[in-house]
């Protein structure tokens, strides 16, 4: 085990032996820390938190703090961390707000610098949430999204799987599977990009990009459009998937761009 000297470490904090721990480091317990992790410099590991294998806690993170929250009243909650996180310099990440509850990274993430995950967010696996994001309170990001940098995110949304958003995006509505997003919780078409990267096949790719040309190259009735993608569009898994997610909605579901505001660069 390599601990600094000028770390301070409570004496109810569990250290895997191979825990690796920079100058001035703070870790107030009861924690629990896997092996293979490293924690650099001048992070702060909060109380009631867990972080399993091989991550990397960067320069001046806050993991496990109170959250910002006025509804917290000091009750015991939770900062659950997987495994083979990289959660760079000045990242905060804030304990569940009430008693019992968990704020949950899942494993392979990547969160870049001075970006924030509020109480009870949620990220799925190899999410990646880039510099100067916020992800607000009971957000829930499913695997292999792309939160760009500076995006905001409304508490109490979801994120689809593979959902790219661009820089400096915000939404307050739910953010459908798939979706490239823009401006104000805009849909300007298919992540093809990230369906490649993930392995899909044309022949999987084709019923989704049907699906979307129906759902979002233009602002319409989506109750109408729901039903035009069940009568017109193969029943792949995914498209089973791309209409529970949006019929499970409860804050509403981004849209397609205003008539006229379509470019070259959208991809139905």
């Amino acid at each position: 085990m390599n601990i600094d000297p000028s770390a301070k470490i409570a004496s109810n904090v569990e250290l895997a032996p191979d825990v690796e721990i920079g100058p001035g480091v703070i870790i107030d317990g009861p924690t629990h820390i896997g092996p293979g992790t490293r924690i650099q410099a001048h992070a702060y590991i909060g109380p009631y938190t867990t972080i399993g294998e091989g991550n990397l806690i960067g320069f001046g993170a806050i993991i496990g703090h109170e959250p910002q929250d006025y509804a917290f009243q000091g009750e015991e909650s939770y900062t659950i961390i997987g495994d083979h996180n990289l959660i760079r310099e000045y990242v905060t990440i804030h304990r569940g707000t009430k008693p019992g509850s968990a704020t949950k990274v899942g494993n392979h993430c990547f969160l870049m610098g001075l970006s924030h995950m509020a109480h009870n967010a949620a990220l799925g696996n190899h999410v990646i949430v880039v510099n100067g994001a916020l992800v607000g309170g009971y957000v829930e990001v499913a695997d292999r999204a792309f939160i760009s940098a500076n995006c905001l995110l409304h508490q109490f949304i979801r994120v689809g799987s593979l959902v790219m958003m661009r820089g400096g995006a915000r939404a307050s509505r739910d953010l459908p599977p798939y979706a490239n997003i823009d401006g104000t919780h805009t849909v300007f078409g298919l992540n093809l990009v990230g369906l490649r990267r993930a392995g899909f096949k044309a022949d999987r790719i084709a019923p989704l990009r049907q699906a979307f040309r129906i759902l979002f190259s233009r602002r319409t009735n989506l109750k109408q459009a729901l039903e035009q993608v069940e009568a017109e569009v193969p029943r792949t898994p995914e498209v089973t998937h791309l209409l529970e997610f949006i019929r499970a909605s409860k804050r509403g579901v981004a849209m397609g761009p205003k008539q006229g505001h379509t470019n070259e660069e959208d991809d139905f």
